[in-house]
């Protein structure tokens, strides 16, 4: 059994309260580095590139470059997400840490919170990051996420204002009536550096009263780590709703091949969700095939 990635939640601690996200569930939580590489040990069979992603920003910690660290002792590649408001905490030399493949800053997380921010004091330090990234580390890739694409243009006034500035620091064509009418899958600002567009997604909820059968790339492509231990079925469960076991006590090995796993596989297999969150979840509908 091997994955393309699997998601690690080095915190759970955002630091925003992005209206576009649930507030999380669970107790504030950071995993140890001693977990941490409990953690890489066993995932070494399974997968080669990790994502420091769940509910929490990464950014957060205060010694990101420890974990990251140990990640590249373990030579494992690291997808980094982050909302960039933490940018300025951080030494910007520490994002160009040999063991990250690509950082993934999402841009609306200024325009959907109640920042102390200035937008332009939010966008100096991604601008700087790009800029140290083509002097210093040209084979890092930096998306710069705005998933707000929805069919009423909602957020077109944030995103006029987002293009304008982009436009001018990379001189690059940014036109937001051409960009809404084409919807292309990502622009490119300079080398290695996206502009990557999606729409808003719906995080799955018990409460929900959507209900659909479907399939699902968790535990097929992917699954994830919750900082606590948890090992969850996909990205998308940060509150453990679906615990498929827990590395402080279980083995990866025994927690992938137990039945409960097996049977959501299966499931997937036949088009079939067998968790009520999966029944519930919506994201799943963009796998539907055409």
């Amino acid at each position: 059994m091997k994955f393309y990635r699997v998601y690690i939640e080095l915190t759970n601690i955002c630091g925003l309260k992005c209206s576009f996200c649930p507030p999380k569930a669970l107790p504030s939580h950071t995993m140890s580095l001693s977990f941490f590489e409990h953690v890489l040990n066993e995932l070494t069979p399974y997968t080669k590139e990790v994502a420091y992603h769940m509910g929490g920003d990464p950014l957060t910690l205060s010694n990101l470059k420890a974990y990251l660290d140990i990640t590249l002792k373990k030579h494992f590649k690291v997808i980094l997400t982050t909302s960039g408001y933490y940018l300025n905490k951080h030494d910007l030399h520490t994002l160009l840490h040999p063991a990250i493949k690509q950082v993934n800053i999402s841009l609306n997380s200024y325009n959907k919170n109640s920042m102390p921010l200035s937008f332009e004091a939010y966008m100096e330090p991604i601008v700087a990051l790009c800029q140290l990234k083509l002097e210093k580390n040209r084979e890092l890739f930096i998306n710069l996420r705005l998933w707000n694409m929805d069919e009423e243009q909602s957020e077109k006034t944030f995103n006029e204002t987002l293009f304008k500035y982009l436009e001018k620091t990379f001189n690059t064509p940014l036109d937001a009536t051409k960009i809404y009418e084409e919807k292309p899958r990502s622009i490119r600002l300079t080398e290695k550096v996206l502009l990557h567009f999606d729409t808003y997604f719906e995080w799955p909820s018990l409460a929900s009263s959507h209900h659909s059968d479907g399939t699902c790339l968790g535990l097929s492509s992917h699954f994830g780590i919750l900082s606590n231990g948890t090992v969850v079925p996909c990205c998308l469960d940060k509150d453990g709703v679906v615990e498929l076991g827990s590395l402080q006590t279980d083995t990866l090995e025994h927690i992938l091949n137990a039945p409960r796993t097996h049977t959501i596989i299966e499931g997937f297999k036949r088009h079939k969700a067998i968790e009520t969150l999966c029944q519930k979840c919506k994201y799943k509908n963009r796998f539907k095939e055409n």
